[in-house]
């Protein structure tokens, strides 16, 4: 491997595992931490009403937060040792989140700044671990 790609690929991996911190720092808020004011003030709800209602929507959320974390953990995990697999785990789990700030943000704009911190990392990520491949011939 090259000296560039492999750089390359290891920033990608570190931003993966960065990312892959934020969806558990996500898990525990939707799991662990829903039914706190503090928390559920951050989701935009209004009342401990609304969160007692949604509680169980937050914490099935949360465990897909949490699978796609273990995904870039995985991933980032195996790329020394089968890297193609890791490569693929990787570059799936950072799709999926990213992806899914693009939906949380066209459901509303005033989530712009959760949508940014859930798909920042996973886009960056994403084109590091791709212009990794790329420089490789």
């Amino acid at each position: 491997m090259a000296a560039m790609d492999q750089l390359l690929l290891v920033a990608g991996c570190a931003l993966a595992t960065l990312a892959g911190a934020i969806h558990i720092y996500i898990f525990v808020l939707e799991t662990v931490l829903w039914r706190r004011p503090a928390t559920w003030r951050v989701f935009g709800l209004r009342s401990q009403a609304d969160a007692d209602t949604t509680s169980d929507l937050a914490f099935n959320q949360g465990f897909y937060n949490l699978f796609l974390a273990a995904g870039a953990f995985v991933g980032v995990a195996i790329v020394g040792v089968i890297e193609p697999a890791g490569v693929a785990l990787v570059l799936a789990s950072m799709a999926s989140m990213l992806l899914a700030s693009v939906v949380l943000i066209s459901t509303s704009k005033r989530m712009l700044r959760a949508a940014a911190i859930q798909g920042a990392l996973p886009l960056v990520a994403i084109a590091l671990v791709l212009s990794a491949l790329a420089t490789r011939s």
